[in-house]
């Protein structure tokens, strides 16, 4: 009978804030920060400290896919986030779910930005294109390629008319996304590019990278002229402004208003820079050019010319006027210091509730996020979310004996949690833990340090009570001693030390005069002399066998009683570096850091097997207790679920995104608790789906094969030493196992609804003839027409896989597709599709079709039909716009908000802006009246 084992699923994933590959931005509404977390986006409420919602993708497959940037859109709920094998997922901010995944870049995404409106979304990668996508159709909409090197930044311009990118390759490109083409490459960086923005007006842009210098450039318009600028120069340089920090920019950024440009480096520090407008820029270039006019005074006798020069009559020298220079717009304003390396900045779109100028958000390269207060004075903080989660790697976890409780430790710290919320309970501080335990009842627990330090930990209060001096050097393993039942109880423990020793621990309650109850603490009872280092301890159920792991690649066992020497199992090549012995004591699995795990007879000590099991050094291995199955991990981020007595690999869990540095199995195996250098801890959960060693077998060899043909087609599909065509545009999406898998469906509806239609014309043939009896129609068209049973297949098709799905189609199944599109084009919902599958069977099969002669009445049929059909929509939405527009007049007209407030204010704005102008030209009036009249009294004179 063929054995089936019960399935392990990703359950739960805690313990990280942010993580350090991808942006942080603010949701639409402002309230909440956008942070990523691996391959799931947090939104975190800054007040409260608390993660109110997390968006996670619900396939399978992608689990294990980083997120590498974050965009939210400014005018709906909308939320993009990419990831590393470049695809972006468009969720719903308000729903949390996914509404629509866009496949169409072969590496990670870089750089993700709405337009205003947020109808469009444009993305950057690895692969050097950018895509431009269709929020609202949830497609793409064409492919740019043009630069050399990875995308890092992009952003829109002129009401998203066009689109600026800046590259790795040091150049900047602008792109007219109408006419699909490179309007300007821009130059003049010496290093990589790493961030661009454009303010809220659109006047400037500022761009960042490696040199010392931020450059700025002025944007021109449509309708305006830059003075000595052709009608293709769109940014034109401003100057630039010397840095504080030496190190590369990271991002630039300018808050809502425009007020205020925040330049992140790739260090601790943000530069904060005060953003003046127009009028104030010209004051402060007008003093400027008094102060440099008082000058040349002082040293020679000027005189004024009419076209408002100042001629020095010593060099001849003319000095003009100065317009308004960078340094008059941009003003240091603060330099912010951070405790860690920051990865990313935010600037919060709603103003501060404590007033200042501005709140900026960070994310810390320790698992943190910071929110400061900006102001003209000083730069405070707001708020911080560190609790939830470790400032560095996790290096063990251990579940208490009830599976109630969860302890990890880290470098600094040691959290106690809730296995089944994810909830962090306590936080204590702690040296550099490397192993834990729990002591019996939970009330205390026990961690070994790097320094060689025991501490004792109280659960309940949360605090360190008493840190012994256990052992010369690090501690790598903390051992309870079980009864001959092999039940834990309170017998004492074993610790393992790089000092060589091994020390016996007992339990015992002392009196503290500055307490008044009983405390816990420890005391060494034996010590087990060593030749070498001890990397890991196990004992025995029935604490008959210690086994002891040394550097010298071998485990030792002895008895427990007398300490005598009994086996010593050789045949790793490197260190074992982790070790355990089933609940019945037959068997002993150690893990090695030459990637093999080796199960052991603990009788005679006989080497049963050698299972090359990870792809770098095996880092954990613990039996499920009453059972001989075994989970083991490694350097290689792999989960791996065995059968000790077949040597079989039952399954591979996937999820972690660095080392798995520690493993700890529930009681009754029911969940397994994982610990990352990624700062994230695991929950796999068993589930009651049951499966089989050979189909496990034969479903990682066809991901093998997929996997494969993917690399295949992606390099049949862009060969690395083909160099794009400057400033060419391509298709959006890529060919897919989903693709693939929609063309199958099509040509598999296409060939049923021909074979019915054939059935159907027999038939009536036969029914001529007085032959037939009742038709029976196909059952497997679910009662459908051959005609929608194809539409329906085809409206099947994810929106963005669409195209890609068509290209695959052979020419002689595109020819039958066509066919029925006069049929569904009078269908008025499904005109948009019908013009899409046109548009690309005509684009893909241009050549074939002119030379058929059978498909010229199909064309020409549809050359009618579809203009008729399409200018019928067209009108409809006209009409419906025009009615939406009366209605709002109409509802503005009745009552008092929104539209009306929003109509008064506007007119309030531009009243405010005109009476302004106003001003400053009759300042400017009044000025010139005086000068003409100082100088018609020298003249005099």
């Amino acid at each position: 009978m063929v054995r089936s084992y019960l399935r392990y699923e990703p359950g739960l994933a805690f313990g990280v804030i942010v993580s350090v590959d991808a942006n942080i931005c603010y949701d639409p509404l402002g309230k909440h920060l956008l942070a990523p977390a691996l391959d799931n986006v947090g939104l975190w409420n800054l007040k409260q400290g608390l993660c109110s919602k997390t968006f996670s993708p619900s396939s399978r497959s992608s689990h294990s896919l980083a997120v590498t940037s974050i965009a939210s859109s400014p005018s709906s709920s909308s939320i993009a986030s990419g990831h590393a094998d470049g695809s972006i997922r468009l969720w719903d901010c308000e729903k949390g779910t996914c509404e629509a995944t866009l496949n169409g870049h072969k590496s990670a995404a870089t750089a993700l930005r709405y337009n205003h409106l947020g109808s469009l979304l444009a993305s950057g990668s690895k692969d050097c294109d950018i895509i431009l996508w269709d929020v609202v159709g949830e497609a793409g909409v064409f492919r740019l390629r043009g630069h050399r090197d990875q995308v890092t930044d992009v952003a829109f311009l002129d009401a998203g008319k066009k689109l600026v990118s800046c590259s790795k390759d040091k150049f900047m490109r602008v792109w007219d996304l109408e006419m699909q083409h490179c309007m300007q490459i821009v130059s003049g960086h010496h290093s990589e590019i790493w961030s661009l923005d454009i303010d809220p007006k659109e006047r400037f842009l500022v761009a960042g990278s490696a040199d010392l210098e931020l450059r700025f450039y002025q944007i021109k318009h449509d309708a305006e002229e830059i003075e000595n600028s052709n009608k293709w120069e769109v940014l034109k340089q401003f100057g630039e402004i010397q840095r504080q920090s030496k190190d590369r920019v990271a991002t630039v950024r300018f808050n809502k208003s425009g007020s205020l440009l925040a330049c992140q480096v790739a260090g601790k520090t943000v530069e904060i820079y005060r953003v003046l407008d127009d009028a104030e820029a010209a004051r402060k270039a007008k003093r400027r050019a008094r102060r440099k006019k008082e000058k040349i005074l002082a040293k020679a006798t000027v005189e004024g010319s009419e076209n408002g020069m100042v001629v020095d009559p010593l060099s001849g020298q003319e000095f003009q006027r100065p317009t308004v220079m960078v340094s008059d717009v941009f003003k240091l304003l603060q330099i912010l210091r951070a405790s860690k390396k920051i990865c990313s900045i935010a600037f919060c779109p709603n103003a501060p509730a404590k007033g200042g100028l501005a709140a900026l958000s960070l994310s810390l390269n320790n698992n943190m996020l910071e929110t400061y207060l900006v102001d003209s004075n000083e730069v405070s903080k707001l708020h911080s979310i560190e609790l939830q989660g470790h400032r560095s790697d996790i290096r063990s976890v251990t579940l208490s004996l009830d599976n109630d409780l969860l302890m990890s430790s880290s470098h600094n710290a040691v959290k106690i949690w809730n296995p089944s919320t994810g909830a962090c309970l306590r936080t204590i501080e702690s040296g550099y833990g490397l192993c834990s335990s729990f002591v019996p009842g939970n009330r205390y627990a026990l961690v070994g340090t790097k320094s060689g330090t025991l501490e004792i930990i109280d659960v309940g209060s949360g605090s360190r009570i008493e840190v012994v001096e256990a052992h010369a050097g690090s501690i790598r393993s903390i051992v309870p001693v079980p009864d001959e039942n092999g039940s834990i109880t309170g017998r004492g423990f074993v610790t393992g030390s790089a000092d060589h020793d091994v020390k016996f621990w007992e339990y015992q309650l002392l009196q503290r005069p500055d307490h008044d109850s009983k405390q816990l603490s420890v005391t060494n009872v034996r010590t087990l002399k060593m030749n070498d280092d001890v990397l890991a301890v196990s004992i025995s159920p029935n604490a008959k066998y210690i086994a002891v792991s040394l550097l010298d690649c071998t485990v030792k066992v002895f008895f427990m009683d007398s300490l005598k020497f009994f086996l010593s199992l050789y045949g790793h090549k490197l260190p074992v570096l982790c070790m355990d012995i089933s609940s019945d004591g037959d068997l002993i699995v150690s893990g090695s850091a030459d990637k093999n795990l080796k199960i052991w007879g603990l009788d005679f000590g006989d080497c049963h097997k050698s299972i090359f099991a990870h792809a770098d050094s095996v880092m954990d291995v613990k039996f499920v207790r009453n059972t001989h199955y075994m989970f083991s991990v490694g350097k290689d981020r792999l989960v791996k679920y065995w059968d000790a007595d077949k040597f079989e690999l039952l399954l591979t869990l996937e999820g972690h995104h660095a080392e798995v540095w520690c493993l700890a199995v529930s009681n009754h195996g029911d969940f397994i608790v994982t610990g990352s250098h990624d700062r994230s801890i695991r929950r796999w959960d068993r589930t009651e789906e049951p499966f089989f060693i050979e189909e496990e077998r034969e479903k990682r060899l066809e991901e093998m094969f997929e996997s494969d043909l993917d690399n295949l087609n992606e390099n049949s599909y862009a060969p690395k030493e083909l160099i794009p065509e400057e400033g060419s545009v391509a298709v959006p999406g890529k060919k897919t196992q989903e693709t693939l898998t929609a063309t199958d469906m099509i040509i598999d509806a296409l060939d049923t609804a021909e074979a019915e239609i054939k059935r159907i014309d027999q038939h009536k043939e036969d029914k001529k003839k007085g032959k037939a009896g009742e038709f029976q129609p196909n059952i497997m068209m679910r009662g459908l027409p051959p005609s929608d049973y194809v539409l329906h297949a085809l409206s099947n098709v994810n929106t963005n896989d669409l195209e890609q799905t068509l290209l695959s189609l052979p020419f002689s199944d595109a020819l039958k597709l066509m066919s029925y599109l006069k049929e569904w084009a009078l269908i008025p919902d499904k005109v948009e599709l019908v013009c899409r599958v046109t548009t690309v069977l005509l684009q893909t099969h241009h050549n074939q079709l002119t030379a058929t002669p059978s498909a010229r009445p199909m064309l020409t049929v549809l050359k009618d039909i579809l203009h008729g059909r399409v200018k019928e929509c067209k009108d409809t939405i006209g009409f419906n716009l025009a009615a939406m527009d009366h209605l709002k007049e109409l509802m503005s007209m009745k009552s008092d908000a929104p539209f009306r407030d929003a109509k008064a204010k506007l007119m309030e704005i531009r009243t405010q802006l005109s009476k302004r102008q106003d001003r400053s030209e009759g300042r400017e009036k009044r000025k010139r009246k005086k000068q003409k009249s100082s100088s018609e009294t020298r003249a005099g004179a």
